[in-house]
């Protein structure tokens, strides 16, 4: 199984390609308002240094946010345009879930992205080969709320919304050792990850204007 994937959400974007479980390219993208001119190209090149063409594409994944409006509009055109060409299916993942998953905590793992305004964008996970339990759904809310809505799972925290509201969370109770420095964004491989082992899990997070072709997922929505 040949997918692609592409995560724009935040201020880092990644594509990658992979066989399965294996990884074959993936590629960082630069200014985000460069973005819609760049994905693409990076995904060309993936291809090329993973050998393969195009048309060898399976499934197309992507990242659905939320996250910057822009860059979460660019991976859903994106995506969009490939599926339609190729006529191949669609899996869309949370970006938050994306970011968590790619954790190597043993526990719950809760993905903040900085919504700016002293809010952020939250999500909370326990991911395992076996399944992703859900301890928090994504939402947008004041930093302090997000703590005490996940305080009985004791998570770590880790996104640029850990980040940045670092002296937030520690007041609001939460120990220094679980507010991680990294990572601070969610990459393709690991919506690559998600889609060999977690499909039924494939969720459509709030991508504006966006109606996906095709997804997988009892709980896919449209937005």
């Amino acid at each position: 199984m040949i997918r692609v994937a592409v995560e724009t959400a935040t201020g880092m974007g990644t594509v990658a390609v992979a066989r399965g479980d294996r990884v074959l390219a993936e590629i960082a993208l630069g200014d985000q308002s460069r973005h819609s001119e760049s994905v693409l190209p990076a995904l060309e090149t993936a291809l090329s240094i993973a050998g393969l063409e195009r048309s060898r594409i399976d499934e197309v994944v992507v990242g659905g946010g939320p996250g910057s409006f822009t860059g979460v509009r660019v991976a859903a055109a994106t995506t969009k345009g490939l599926v339609a060409v190729l006529e191949r299916p669609l899996l869309a993942y949370s970006s938050l879930l994306a970011l968590a998953a790619g954790v190597p905590w043993d526990g719950p793992v809760c993905a903040l992205f900085d919504a700016r305004r002293g809010e952020v964008y939250a999500g909370c996970w326990a991911v395992g080969r076996d399944g992703v339990d859900t301890v928090l759904s994504p939402l947008a809310g004041l930093v302090e709320s997000v703590v005490e809505a996940t305080a009985p799972a004791s998570p770590l925290f880790v996104g640029d919304g850990a980040l940045r509201y670092r002296d937030v969370l520690l007041s609001a109770g939460v120990a220094p050792g679980r507010v991680a420095l990294v990572p601070t964004h969610p990459r393709a491989s690991v919506l690559l990850w998600l889609a060999e082992h977690h499909r039924s899990g494939a969720v459509v997070a709030d991508v504006p204007g966006w109606e996906p072709t095709y997804v997988r997922g009892s709980s896919a929505r449209k937005s």
